[in-house]
Order: structure tokens, then sequence, then C-alpha cells
């Protein structure tokens, strides 16, 4: 039996992994575990285990993807337990902040167009080595739900933890574990926690590769930036320094340095600014494909490059860390969103 792609052991094998420790009963084969409905058994206990009527409910695709769904007073969002990746929020009343490609697609072991992907331990192409995954692994790896929390002043915390087990050795041969706590309201909260628990320093390049909707990239400016010095990917990799407000009006892709201060987004025609904080980050990267390269891509939809922009908080480029033994590092964002009022 297969499920879009899936076959049925996979399948049961991204449950398990979703669970973590809770298999601790006899293994079966797959046919006798599709014929006794476990998949329907395991959504049921991440709902006993992790769930909270009417706030944290836990769902899944016919294909084996399993989504986490939040609605609390402040907001609703949605997170894929691959890659522990947000892929909508919206504060109550609101439009969602975080965009979604209309052409998105969802199967396991791929990247999710849109959202907030996780990229770690590396950002870009691999130092040395090309034949890896551009921007890691952690964003296709199935993560595992460590706790929920509803919270007194009407937030809900989640965290979740990237399994020793899900991690490649040959591409990353470093004892480190990686956390990420995400609290939803009407402020976003992510916290990416690196501990290295080896004896020897580690290099961590990441990026929460967030993206934003907005109503018409060709009207948006990024604030925050002015003055900053950035590589420019487009033109080879050049620096150049930042004037004023960031316009975007061709394929844009840079990464700014030096940057630990705020920057807003400022959207005419959704009428709202997106206000970007950060803490352990001096690197934005700031993207958008334009015409030509989304056509290419394939999963962006039709006209989808209008209505997104990346705004990344980062450690990128000369950005990365330098991990020393038992210490952790933390990559911290709030978003937040105010009406854009006219001057």
């Amino acid at each position: 039996m297969r499920t879009n792609g899936l076959i049925g052991a996979e399948f049961y094998n991204i449950l398990d992994l979703a669970l973590g420790t809770l298999d601790d009963q006899p293994i079966t084969t797959p046919s006798t575990r599709l014929c006794q409905g476990e998949n329907v058994e395991r959504i049921t206990e991440l709902n006993r285990r992790y769930g909270i009527p009417h706030q944290v409910s836990f769902s899944q695709e016919p294909n084996g993807f399993v989504f986490v769904d939040v609605t609390n007073p402040q907001a609703t969002a949605r997170i894929a337990l691959q890659g522990a990746q947000i892929i909508h929020w919206s504060p109550k009343g609101e439009a969602p902040v975080i965009w979604l490609s209309e052409a998105a697609s969802f199967l396991p072991g791929k990247s999710i167009r849109g959202g907030a992907p996780v990229c770690w331990p590396w950002f870009g192409p691999h130092e040395t080595q090309r034949d890896f995954p551009a921007h890691g692994f952690a964003r296709t790896t199935l993560w595992e739900i460590s706790g929920v929390e509803s919270r007194p002043d009407g937030t809900t915390k989640l965290v979740f933890h990237l399994p020793e087990s899900a991690t490649p050795k040959n591409q990353w041969p470093h004892a480190s574990t990686l956390e990420s706590h995400i609290t939803i309201g009407a402020h976003l909260e992510v916290d990416l926690v690196t501990r290295n628990q080896g004896n020897h320093p580690l290099t961590l390049g990441q990026a929460l590769h967030t993206y934003f909707q907005v109503g018409d990239i060709r009207t948006v400016r990024l604030h925050g930036l002015d003055g900053c010095s950035y590589l420019d990917k487009v033109d080879g990799g050049v620096c150049k320094v930042q004037q004023g407000a960031v316009n975007f009006t061709q394929e844009t892709d840079r990464i700014y340095l030096g940057t630990t201060h705020n920057v807003v987004i400022e959207d005419p025609q959704m009428q709202r600014q997106i206000h970007i904080a950060k803490r352990g980050s001096a690197s934005t990267v700031v993207w958008n494909p334009w015409i030509e390269k989304a056509a290419k891509m394939g999963d962006l939809g039709e006209n989808g490059y209008l209505h997104m922009v990346c705004v990344e908080n980062a450690n990128a480029a000369e950005d990365v860390v330098m991990l020393a033994p038992e210490t952790d590092h933390h990559l911290w964002v709030r978003y937040s969103t105010t009406a854009l009022t006219s001057t």
C-alpha cells in the first residue's frame, strides 16, 4: 500500500519520530500496523499528550505530514512537524503575516515553499561539500515535540527538538542539540537554541528564512538598514552600502552585515507595518526572486513573487558562530504588526 508516494512502513516511521520515545511497544509488520489503524492511534496519542482543547490540536495528511494547529484569543497558527516550520500566523482580526505559496508541496523530505523554514547548521551552500543540501538538513527533517503550554498572558508556547537519530552524521558529526521555542500570540516569537555538547568548538551558520506576506512587493519599503554594508549575491557578491530604505524593483538577494537592530516592512497595499526584532544575530538576509527566477522555481505560484518578501535573521557570512564546548547560542526573533497611518 502506498500513500501519495510514501509506503506504509515509512509513514509509520514518520509518526513514530513525531512521538519520540512513545514507541516502547513490540514492533509489528507494516501490514499488521495498517490493519490496526495505528496512524489514527498515533495522532490520537499526540492530541492526548500535547493537545489543549479548543487551543492546540494535531492532524495528519494522507501522505504522512503532521501539523499542529493553534488557536488562542490573540492569534491562529499552523506548524508542520517537518522542520518545526511555521506555515501560518495571523494575529486576531488580521490578514496572514506569514506567506505560504499556493503551489507549495508537502512531500516528506522536500522543502516547503513559504512559511518560516529553519536553515541549520549552515546557511546557503555548504562551505566545502557541494553535494550537501543547501541551507542544511533541519528544514527537511522530522522534529519531535517536547512540550506545549497555555500561558497566563493568553499566548501559547510550543517546544520542538531535532532528534539526534535524524541527524546525518556524515554531514554533521558534532555532538549538539537544537530546539525551537515558538510562542504564538499577538506577537510571534521564535527562539532557536543550539547547544554544543561535544569537547571541541563547532562552527554554526543558520537563519530563520521567513517569508512575509505583502500586498505588492513593488510598493514595499524595508526600513532599518540604511548605511549598512551588504553582499549583493545578484551582482556576484560585491560589497555595497545601502542608501535609504530598501526598495524592490528587480531580483534581490543580499546579506546585510553588522545588523543587530530592528527592521520594519512598510506595506502600503496592506496598510500595515511588520516589525522584526532579533537577538543573537548580526546579519540580515533580504530576498525576492522577481519575475524570471520565480518562473523557473515552479513552486512559487503564479505571481507569487509579488506577494512575498524574505527578511531573514541569520548567522551568515562573517557572522557565523564559533560555539565553544558546553555552551549554547540563541537566535531569537519577534514579529509584530502595527497599522500604517497616513502622513
